[in-house]
């Protein structure tokens, strides 16, 4: 082993076999990756435009809004932030977590701000962060089954139940 090898150890495959293990399509990772990156400037902007008021809920929950902007383009996007060091490894982290964590994550945060202030700002605002929560929650739930498989599962049900049915039967007579 060279010593440039020693420096830097080869990738290990953990994040390219969580990647593979979560049944995500490669089409369906950029659909909630783009939802990410489009409702973190979504937080953004409305996230700005809250904080033009004297209302101090209205101006917490701007600032709540701004801090989930960036934590989606931490996520969702670090090239956007490459002017932060450690943005790839939370990217990193990000991907290792599962579809079900992100979903709750990112719903929480953009329920938390509309339950600070209940305004069509926050509402508008947060509702593309949410849908991106949302669409890692559908992504956990797995792929749709195929017909045949379900047909096959109603089929066994059916003569499990006529047998219990003509076991019943015989057990009176």
């Amino acid at each position: 082993m060279s010593s440039q090898d020693e420096q830097f150890p080869a990738a290990a495959p953990e994040p390219a076999a969580s990647s593979a293990d979560d049944g995500m399509t490669w089409w369906y990772r950029w659909l909630c990756r783009i939802a990410g990156v489009i409702g973190g400037m979504s937080c953004a902007f409305a996230g700005l435009w809250n904080c033009v008021t004297i209302n101090p809920l209205n101006i917490a929950a701007g600032v709540w809004m701004m801090l989930n902007a960036f934590v989606l383009f931490l996520c969702e996007a670090p090239f956007c932030c490459q002017f932060i060091e450690f943005a790839n490894a939370v990217s990193a982290r990000a991907d290792k977590l599962r579809a079900w964590q992100k979903a709750a994550f990112y719903c929480g945060m953009a329920v938390f701000p509309v339950m600070l202030s209940l305004t069509l700002t926050t509402l508008f605002g947060n509702a593309i962060a949410f849908a991106t929560g949302v669409l890692y929650g559908l992504s956990a739930l797995g792929k749709k089954g195929d017909a045949i498989s379900y047909a096959r599962i109603h089929q066994q049900q059916k003569q499990m139940d006529e047998e219990k049915l003509t076991g019943s039967l015989e057990g009176q007579a």
